[in-house]
C-alpha cells in the first residue's frame, strides 16, 4: 500500500472578512448559547483570509483550491464574488469560485448570468439543508428543491454551463434525487458526504440509503469533506466506515476530497483531516488515489490543471510519511 503525496486541488473552503459585515449565519455565534449542527461556532468569529488558508495547509501539498460561497448577505449580491476577485490568490488559492445566488429569486437568471460571465466563477451554491431545529437549518424553508419558483432559477445552470454544489440533510435525499433526475444536462457535487449528521443506527441507515440512490444517477459527483463536523468524538477507526460508503455509492472517480477550511477547524486541524484522508486511501492504486486529491476536482470546477503541469517534481509533503 503506497500513501498518497502527490499534488492536491481542495475543491471546498471559504473565506470572510468580519469587518465587512457580510455574514448573517456567523453573527450567530456571537450568542456562545447558539449552536448549529456543527457545535459552537465561536471559534469562527475571527477573519479567515488567505494568508490564514496558506497557514492551515502550508504543509500539504496544494496547488489550487475552489472558494465555496460562505453564507453572504443576499441583501449584497455579487460583492462576494467581487471581493474575491480583489484578493491576491497567491498563485493558487481560490483559483475558481462557487458563488452564491437564490434560485428563488425573480431576478435568478440575470444575477446567474452576470456570476458566470466572470471566468472564475464554475458553480452555484443555493443551500437546501433544512432542519426541524430553526438553529440547525441553513435554508430559509423546507422543500425549496421542489418549489417551481426554485427549479425555475435551477434551469439556468445548465445552459450557462455552472455545475451546483448540493447540500442537504440526508433526509432531503429522496426529493433530491428527483432534482437530480429532473435536471440531467446539470452537473451536481454533493457536499460534506451527504452531511451524515444523525448519528443514531436509524439516522446513518436513512443516509446509507440515500447516499447509495444519489450515487447511482450519473450527473452527481462527491465531496468528502468536514466529516468531524458530524462526529465531535471522531477517530479515524470512526471515519474510514463513512469514507469507504462514500466510495462505495460514487465510485472513486467521482469522489473528491476537501478540507471545508476554516469550518472543520472547529474539530480538526487541516493535516488532521488530511492524515484520515491519506490513510482511508493508502489501500487503492496511486490512479485512484490522484482521482480523490487532484483529478476529479479538476475536472469539476475547470481549472485546467494537466497531470504534465501539476505532477512536476515538488517539495516533498511533511505530513505524508
Amino acid at each position: 500500500m503506497t500513501r498518497y503525496t502527490g499534488p492536491m486541488i481542495d475543491p471546498h473552503h471559504h473565506l470572510w472578512d468580519l469587518g465587512l459585515k457580510r455574514h448573517p449565519w456567523l453573527e450567530k455565534a456571537r450568542d456562545e448559547a447558539q449552536k448549529v449542527v456543527f457545535g459552537s461556532m465561536s471559534a469562527l468569529l475571527r477573519n479567515y483570509g488567505i494568508a490564514d488558508y496558506s497557514a492551515d495547509a502550508a504543509r500539504q501539498n496544494m496547488v489550487a483550491t475552489v472558494h465555496v460561497e460562505a453564507g453572504w448577505s443576499d441583501d449584497y449580491p455579487h460583492e462576494e464574488t467581487a471581493w474575491l476577485d480583489t484578493l491576491d490568490h497567491g498563485g493558487s488559492i481560490a483559483q475558481r469560485y462557487v458563488a452564491r445566488v437564490r434560485l428563488d429569486d425573480p431576478d435568478a437568471g440575470v444575477r446567474l448570468a452576470a456570476e458566470a460571465a466572470n471566468p472564475r466563477v464554475v458553480g452555484i451554491r443555493d443551500m437546501v439543508s433544512w432542519h426541524p431545529d430553526p438553529g440547525k437549518s441553513f435554508a430559509p424553508r423546507a422543500g425549496r428543491m421542489a418549489d417551481p419558483q426554485w427549479r425555475s432559477g435551477f434551469s439556468h445552470l445548465a445552459r450557462l454551463g455552472l455545475v451546483f454544489d448540493l447540500m442537504l440533510y440526508p433526509w432531503q435525499m429522496d426529493e433530491a434525487l428527483d432534482l437530480v433526475r429532473a435536471f440531467p444536462e446539470t452537473l451536481f457535487v454533493l457536499n460534506h458526504g451527504g452531511s451524515p449528521a444523525d448519528r443514531t443506527e436509524e439516522g446513518m441507515a436513512l443516509w446509507k440509503k440515500g447516499l447509495a440512490s444519489l450515487g447511482s444517477e450519473p450527473n452527481i459527483r462527491l465531496k468528502i469533506s468536514d466529516l468531524v463536523a458530524y462526529d465531535h468524538a471522531w477517530s479515524f477507526d470512526s471515519l474510514e466506515p463513512v469514507i469507504h460508503h462514500c466510495l462505495e455509492s460514487f465510485g472513486v472517480s467521482r469522489c473528491m476530497f476537501a478540507s471545508d477550511f476554516p469550518v472543520a477547524g472547529l474539530h480538526a486541524t487541516f493535516d488532521e483531516v488530511y492524515d484520515v484522508f491519506r490513510r482511508a486511501a493508502e489501500p487503492l492504486s496511486l490512479h485512484e488515489q490522484r482521482s480523490l486529491f487532484f483529478s476529479t476536482a479538476n475536472d469539476t470546477y475547470r481549472l485546467g490543471l494537466g497531470d504534465d503541469e501539476a505532477f512536476t517534481e515538488r517539495e516533498p509533503c511533511l505530513t505524508c510519511a
